[in-house]
């Protein structure tokens, strides 16, 4: 029996080691219009999570962020970096900042991966207020 115990917990491990973290390609989708937006691409970098879009898939490929400040102010949407400084905590990414560039604000970030390893969790938020997007991951 206990073999059987000792063999169960070595599989229950193993199995959360494969599971699959936030690194990669994600789809953004709107959440009033439910379209596909563009491709996030979400990368680690000196131990801190970033997010650039790396595909733009509506009519808006050559848009500017033109109401964002400071170094952002004008420049492509495409390739900018737009979540910054995330690091892990237990099962979240938090601490760092998501820009929308539609409306040019920054929000505190959280990203978070749902059960179905498929879909990322994505929480802008202001004090109490926050808004909650779903991506779906890139194969």
């Amino acid at each position: 029996m206990k073999h059987i115990w000792s063999l169960l917990l070595t599989l229950i491990i193993s199995a959360n080691s494969f599971s699959q973290d936030i690194f990669g390609k994600w789809k953004t989708i709107d959440d009033e219009t439910g379209k596909e937006k563009s491709i996030v691409e979400i990368y680690e970098d000196d131990g801190k999570v970033y997010g650039k879009i790396v595909e733009i898939l509506t009519e808006k490929k050559k848009a500017v962020c033109s109401k964002c400040d400071g170094d952002k102010k004008d420049q492509p949407i495409l390739n900018m970096i737009i979540i910054e400084g995330l690091e892990k905590d237990d099962d979240v990414y938090e601490g760092g900042t998501i820009l929308n560039p539609e409306n040019g604000k920054e929000y505190k970030c959280r990203l978070k991966i749902e059960e179905d390893q498929d879909t990322l969790q994505v929480r802008g938020y202001v004090a109490f207020f926050y808004k909650t997007q779903y991506w779906r991951r890139v194969n």
